[in-house]
């Protein structure tokens, strides 16, 4: 395991990740010092571990470091080799931390998930309620229970609310929330019956994660196949050899970013894939009409509303 610097040569478009803080516009005349956003990713590796089977180097978006831990550890005889990056030096020298053994901590995403799930028992949401729904494996059965006991008036009107770009406003920078739809509590409420609909609940880590706040267990890793950069993606992609990666997955690091950038690194990604190679990008964003290959419902966190897979070479734009 190392760990690097990729430092740009050329000044590099804002993105919103670069303060390495959720409310950063809040007070833009002062630095504020940088923070762990995520204890743990709400992705699932499921769709990069398909997507990348046979491809042997992977980029991947640090974070907390989950989906890395994913990708490097051996299954079936096979492993990948992982460069994870991240812009914010918190955020990456805690994911590192977490492959020495480091145990998790709470970041800012799940302290704010921490305040909303608080407003549960004032929903009729009950512990014992939960449970036994997290033990159903049958979807229709799921769908019936949902409607049944938790898609409540007093609900619907609660979460909307809450996901309101009023008290939204109060947490998160203008930025991470430029691309949301306006409704975005019904947006979010259609995405967990999507997934409530398709995915055994008694099978789903992510689903106990988001409503009751558990850890995700993550396999243990070899340090040897991560390698951690400190850095922004698109400077550390340019700085690579052509062809060096056969896979990247991006999380959701557009989201807020700024149209340069996005077009940068899109160029980025061309430069660095080997032949063949494929990338995963998320998006909380709504799916544009034109996207035709959204992997979203595949995705067992219940939030995304993009998935999208497609061949790094087609990328012209992101």
């Amino acid at each position: 395991m190392t760990l690097h610097s990729a430092v740009p040569e050329t000044p590099v478009p804002e993105t919103a990740w670069q303060a390495g803080r959720l409310d950063a516009a809040l007070a833009p005349k002062k630095q504020q010092p940088r923070r762990i956003l995520f204890g743990q990713m709400y992705e699932d590796p499921r769709i990069e571990l398909a997507a990348f089977e046979g491809r042997r180097r992977v980029f991947c978006i640090s974070s907390a470091g989950s989906t890395a831990f994913h990708l490097a550890a051996k299954r079936d005889g096979t492993e990948h080799d992982v460069v994870a990056c991240d812009i914010n030096p918190v955020q990456l020298d805690y994911a590192r931390s977490r492959v020495d053994g480091a145990a998790k901590v709470t970041g800012d995403a799940e302290r704010a998930m921490n305040f909303a799930r608080a407003f549960m028992p004032l929903v009729g949401w009950s512990r014992k309620r939960l449970d036994e729904f997290f033990q159903l494996s049958d979807t229709t059965q799921q769908m019936e229970f949902w409607h049944r006991h938790f898609d409540t008036r007093r609900f619907r009107t609660a979460f909307d609310t809450l996901l309101s770009f009023r008290l939204l406003r109060a947490v998160y920078s203008p930025k991470f929330l430029s691309f949301l739809p306006t409704n975005f509590g019904e947006v979010m409420r259609h995405r967990w019956e999507r997934g409530f609909a398709l995915h055994p609940n008694s099978d789903n880590p992510y689903a106990r994660a988001l409503l009751l706040g558990e850890q995700i267990e993550e396999p243990l890793t070899a340090a040897a196949n991560v390698e951690f950069v400190l850095g922004d993606a698109a400077s550390y992609l340019e700085s690579c050899l052509p062809g060096e990666f056969e896979a990247f997955t991006l999380s959701n690091i557009l989201d807020g970013a700024e149209p340069a950038y996005r077009q940068r690194l899109a160029a980025a990604v061309r430069h660095a894939a080997a032949p063949g190679a494929v990338a995963v990008l998320r998006s909380f964003a709504e799916p544009p009409a034109w996207l035709t290959n959204n992997h979203a419902a595949r995705d067992r966190s219940l939030l995304w509303g993009v998935v999208e897979l497609r061949r790094a070479d087609e990328i012209e734009s992101l």
